[in-house]
């Protein structure tokens, strides 16, 4: 199917299928239910799960393929969201040209930055991408918010004003961006009993350029270059002692790499036309390390679950507030409830990073593949108790022949 072999296909068609079927999916309780608090079947959030997850894929083209931990990718997605916000206020809010520049404009900042970087190997290149990854915020924060030359408004972030050229916008098009006249805030919300979905454009725009991105990270893990990204990782020196320069692979690798980060910077533009210096801060890279590594670093769904994971957390751990404990807990006993809630708390509302943090730490230790490896475990017992009641009702069949 499509030059993929069938475990592949398989993977690929499940993707597509919980990507589609996401605002079902995500909604599990009703929508009045007291754990209406855990779906996550809102446009917002599931344009993150989707735009991080494009992030988190082209991370894992470089790190789990070539090993080479970079500290600076968020310099990639800030580039993306400012060349996106620059056509939207130049020339168009056609989403297309936005995401067009983005990622071209990203891959050539990633082969400035890596034609550098790549000249060092381990800690020493994880440590220079996050200089410049710095630099770039500082550029964006301060230099760059010059009066006289202002491409990144500073701290206040480049928005689209009134007076903005837009020298293609038509007076029949929504001042917002769309994808040829389709708002991207457009939302159609079905109704089934006490269940409320949402289908929103700027999700499924999100999604499918999710999934021929993830085709395209396929691909490259099973094409002959992908095949030499696993050299580099595994044994550098003696891929060099062959006669084989392992730069320009690496180099080809961090550029792709960044060039998925700004088209996932240009989605967050497409969908909230704001750029911001914050999405090219130190924090904004080592999450998406984060989402690689507690998915599955090396692994094709890995880094998508990762992102998933930590969406999740971020947005609906924190919203929990006492209120929504104590609604929890009312059944109890006053001086009970107010002992649970006390304990509860810590770890939910502004506490969620505690929590993401201990689970980070189990995951590490008990799960080195990440999720992933998680549910292969999980596959492989059931798989042993179906073999095993298979087994046993053979030889209890062929007793009485013998």
């Amino acid at each position: 199917m499509m030059g993929m072999n069938n475990k592949d296909a398989t993977l690929f068609l499940i993707v597509i299928v919980l990507t589609l079927l996401a605002p079902f999916i995500l909604n599990p309780f009703p929508t009045d239910s007291a754990m209406a608090q855990f779906n996550a079947g809102y446009p917002d959030l599931m344009q993150r799960f989707v735009i991080f997850g494009i992030f988190a894929i082209g991370f894992n083209i470089l790190f789990g393929l070539t090993g080479y931990l970079s500290f600076g990718h968020a310099a990639f997605l800030g580039v993306g969201s400012y060349s996106a916000v620059w056509i939207f206020k130049l020339f168009t809010y056609n989403v297309i040209p936005a995401i067009g520049l983005a990622v071209v404009l990203a891959g050539l900042f990633a082969l400035l930055i890596g034609y550098v970087s790549l000249r060092r190997s381990g800690i020493y290149f994880s440590i220079l991408t996050l200089a410049f990854a710095q630099m770039s915020f500082a550029l964006a924060y301060s230099v760059l918010s010059n009066p006289k030359f202002n491409l990144t408004n500073g701290e206040t972030g480049l928005q689209v004003y009134a007076d903005d050229p837009q020298m293609f916008h038509g007076p029949n098009l929504p001042d917002l961006p769309h994808l040829f006249g389709l708002s991207m805030r457009a939302n159609h919300q079905m109704s089934v009993g006490a269940w409320d979905f949402n289908f929103n454009v700027g999700y499924y725009v999100c999604a499918v350029i999710m999934i021929l991105a993830f085709y395209l990270a396929i691909r490259i893990f099973r094409s002959p270059f992908g095949m030499m990204l696993r050299a580099v990782k595994s044994n550098n020196t003696r891929m060099t002692y062959t006669g084989l320069n392992a730069r320009p692979y690496a180099l080809a690798a961090f550029v792709i790499s960044g060039m998925y980060a700004g088209l996932a910077g240009g989605l967050m533009a497409s969908v909230d036309p704001l750029a911001g210096a914050e999405r090219m801060q130190w924090t904004a890279s080592g999450e998406v390390v984060l989402m690689t590594i507690l998915g599955g670093a090396g692994t094709l769904i890995g880094p998508i679950l990762g992102a998933g994971f930590i969406k999740y957390f971020e947005n609906i751990f924190s919203k929990i507030n006492e209120s929504v404990l104590h609604s929890w807990f009312s059944f109890l006993p006053d001086g009970l409830e107010d002992v649970i809630v006390a304990m509860v708390y810590p770890f939910v509302g502004k506490g969620w990073h505690l929590t993401l943090g201990m689970l980070f730490m189990l995951v590490v230790i008990f799960l080195p593949g990440g999720l992933v490896e998680g549910g292969q475990r999980v596959m492989k017992l059931f798989g042993k108790k179906k073999s095993g009641s298979g087994a046993k009702e053979k030889s209890t069949q062929s007793t009485p022949a013998e």
